[in-house]
């Protein structure tokens, strides 16, 4: 990631590829695919809701409940016979027909630094520490295992993230790729694709470097690696061969270059999407999937939110008087119900949908009691996570949350299981082993949600 250093020896091996910018991919071809699992999908697109969204305020209302527990919105009916939504999610009910919703998500992670960790990675953290600090010794993100597993072969980067690296005081672990080595870290980029001349400066040549002096550059760098190769053998150093060569494949991609091309969507289809760096950024995501790359990971936000008022994530105890029910439905619910219902009608408008997964859900949810800022707090017991095509069940809820939308009444769903259900879909077998530092085997995901595929 960004925030990492490197020692004189390492940048003597990236040789001219300061110019190109740290946060080019690592991306490499995997050795092996894992399995003969029929893929139901081609891409994922995760949506990632940093800061924790609330389940009973948005798809797992309970009007029955007690007046210090049920949301102060109304739930609405839906395409999807006997699916209710919050009222201010008006276009989002007239999709609910293409959407599995997992109601019973659970774990015991309150923190969000640990959360966010288990959500991105599948795995639970060592501690529920709101200090938890990335590490080589922590899981990778899930679209590194991918490009781990089962590589693109097609010229684009298997894995995408952007536009915010997450962070809770410290940065989140598993947005990178972690002890499979850097090849395999996602594309990352931090520019706002709302911007009016957004584009990727890590695809773009400085001015006045040709590519036939980029390549003598390249020529000059294997003498330096063939020379400190000989005194490095360090994994770090190791990974730039790769990183290197894959940005040169890209640096002469049309094919790459277009699909970052927001400027050839016309004019109306962005505003579809919203003027906003998330509504834009799921514009991008499309794109992308259209275009090949297998895992693309939209962050919300780069912050939880807390006390902020017209951005942020969705972590909105009340504290200063934002009180959550003065900002989530004129913030975060209107861009949710802007811009998720156009990426699924643009999908499917473009014969799309049946083959890529969307995957909508923050770290936890909210507290079912609504607190003394009128508001509510962290709550990993129970909360709900949406899924999208991919070839899962349309208008189809898995799993039943209590009166209180509190604790899982069945079915309960751990992040891993999920985590095995995304693999599944793509054609990876979710017992695939892969190996951390120490050589030790670990199952890349729990039990697959067989019951919500079609």
């Amino acid at each position: 990631m960004q925030s990492q250093s490197f020692d004189r020896r390492s940048l003597l091996r990236v040789g001219g590829a300061g110019m190109l910018s740290l946060t080019m991919p690592r991306l490499l071809r995997g050795a092996e695919r894992s399995s003969s699992i029929k893929p139901r999908a081609k891409s994922v697109i995760f949506l990632f809701q940093w800061g924790g969204p609330s389940q009973l305020d948005t798809f797992d209302m309970k009007p029955g409940a007690p007046e210090t527990v049920r949301s102060p919105y109304r739930p609405i009916a839906s395409s999807a016979p006997g699916i209710e939504v919050c009222e201010h999610l008006p276009e989002m009910a007239k999709r609910m027909h293409h959407v599995t919703l997992v109601r019973t998500m659970t774990h015991t992670m309150k923190n969000h630094a640990s959360a966010g960790y288990y959500a991105l990675s599948g795995h639970a953290p060592p501690s529920d520490d709101q200090r938890l600090r990335d590490s080589l010794d922590l899981y990778p993100a899930y679209g590194s295992v991918v490009d781990h597993l089962s590589p693109s072969d097609n010229g684009m980067p298997t894995s995408v993230a952007y536009p915010h690296v997450i962070r809770d005081g410290s940065i989140v672990p598993a947005q990178h790729a972690s002890f499979l080595g850097k090849r395999h870290d996602p594309l990352l980029f931090l520019d706002d694709p709302n911007e009016p001349n957004f584009r990727l400066p890590e695809l773009s040549l400085p001015g006045g470097l040709s590519l036939d002096r980029l390549h003598d550059r390249r020529a000059l760098q294997q003498l330096i690696d063939s020379q400190s190769r000989l005194m490095d053998h360090s994994a770090e150093a190791q990974g730039f061969d790769q990183y290197y060569e894959k940005a040169i494949s890209m640096l002469t991609s049309d094919r790459v270059r277009q699909a970052f091309n927001l400027s050839a969507e016309r004019e109306s289809v962005r505003e579809r999407y919203g003027r906003t760096c998330y509504g834009q950024s799921c514009l991008l995501a499309r794109r992308l999937v259209e275009s090949g790359v297998k895992f693309v990971t939209v962050y919300f936000s780069d912050s939880i939110g807390g006390r902020r008022v017209n951005d942020g994530g969705w972590d909105t105890h009340g504290f200063d008087n934002t009180r959550m029910y003065k900002i989530v439905d004129k913030y975060h619910l209107p861009i949710t119900d802007q811009t998720l219902p156009t990426l699924l009608d643009d999908l499917d408008q473009r014969g799309l949908l049946d083959e890529t997964l969307v995957v909508w859900m923050g770290e936890f949810g909210r507290t079912p009691e609504i607190n003394k800022n009128e508001s509510r707090d962290h709550w990993p017991q129970c909360y709900t996570a949406l899924l999208a095509g991919g070839g899962v069940k349309g208008g189809f809820v898995y799993g039943k949350s209590d009166e209180l939308a509190k604790f899982p009444a069945d079915k309960p769903v751990k992040p891993e299981d999920l985590a095995a259900t995304i693999f599944e879909a793509l054609g990876i077998d979710p017992k695939t082993e892969i190996y951390d530092p120490g050589n030790r085997p670990l199952v890349i995901g729990g039990e697959t949600l067989h019951d919500i595929f079609a």
